[in-house]
C-alpha cells in the first residue's frame, strides 16, 4: 500500500475531449485523475460492485437482462457484471478515449482483459448524457458512475443528468420495470427526492461504509410499468 511519502508516478497524461485525463501509479494502486479531480483508484471496488449487485437485486426475474454501465473507470463494475452469468448483454458507455485505451492495451488491461473479451460486452465511446438523450436503444438496468455523485460532477455538463430532464431521459431508455442505479460518494436526500419527482418508484439508497468519512452510496429507483 502507498505510504505518506510515496510520490505518484504519472503513467500517461492526455488532453481529451473534456479536458486533461491522467493515469497514475501510487504504490500498488492505479488512479484516474480528470482535470485535477481524483475520480477513482484500484484500492477497493466494493461500492462499484454493489452498484451492479443492488441494481440486479432490485430487478424482477426477467431473463437475460441488458445492463448499461455508464463510465468504464478502472473497470470494477464491468468485471463484476461479466462474472455474473445472469446478465444477457453488457454495454459500457465511456467518453474518454484514453480510459478505453488504458483498458485495451495499457496498465488497466490486467483488470478487464477477460471482461472485454466476453461476447456479451460492448464498449461505446460516447458521452453518457448525450447517449441517454439521443439513443433509441432500451435497457433493463442503468448503472451510472460517471461523477463523484449528483452533487459533485466531473464536468458542468454532467449536471443535467441528475436534473428532471436527465432523469426523464433515463426513464425513457429503461424498459418498464427497469432499474436505475446511481453511484455517489455520499448519500444525497435531495437526489432521492429528484428521483421521486421524476416519477420513479421504489426509491431508496444503499450505503457502503468506508474507512474514513461519510459512506459511499448507491441510489436505486424503478421505472413504473
Amino acid at each position: 500500500m502507498p505510504t505518506s511519502y510515496d510520490i505518484p508516478e504519472v503513467l500517461d497524461r492526455r488532453e481529451g475531449p473534456y479536458g486533461e485525463v491522467v493515469l497514475r501509479r501510487h504504490g500498488e494502486l492505479l488512479q484516474i485523475i480528470a482535470n485535477g479531480c481524483f475520480l477513482m483508484d484500484t484500492s477497493d471496488g466494493r461500492s462499484e460492485r454493489m452498484l451492479v449487485d443492488a441494481a440486479l437485486a432490485a430487478l424482477d426475474d426477467r431473463p437475460d437482462p441488458h445492463v448499461l454501465i455508464g463510465g468504464l473507470g478502472v473497470g470494477f463494475s464491468l468485471a463484476h457484471a461479466v462474472a455474473n452469468p445472469r446478465w444477457g448483454r453488457i454495454t459500457v458507455v465511456e467518453r474518454e478515449p484514453a480510459i478505453i485505451d488504458w483498458h485495451r492495451a495499457g496498465p488497466l488491461s490486467a483488470l478487464t482483459a477477460k471482461a472485454l473479451a466476453d461476447p456479451r460486452t460492448n464498449i461505446l465511446k460516447t458521452d453518457l448524457v448525450e447517449f441517454v438523450n439521443e439513443t433509441c436503444a432500451t435497457f433493463d438496468v442503468l448503472c451510472l458512475d460517471i461523477d463523484n455523485g449528483p452533487d459533485w460532477t466531473v464536468t458542468e455538463s454532467n449536471g443535467g443528468l441528475y436534473a428532471r430532464t436527465g432523469l426523464t431521459s433515463c426513464a425513457r431508455v429503461l424498459k418498464p420495470g427497469g432499474v436505475l442505479a446511481v453511484w455517489s460518494a455520499k448519500p444525497s436526500p435531495e437526489f432521492e427526492q429528484s428521483l421521486a419527482n421524476a416519477g420513479f418508484q421504489q426509491v431508496r439508497t444503499e450505503e457502503i461504509p468506508v474507512a474514513r468519512g461519510v459512506p459511499d452510496a448507491v441510489h436505486l429507483a424503478v421505472r413504473p410499468g
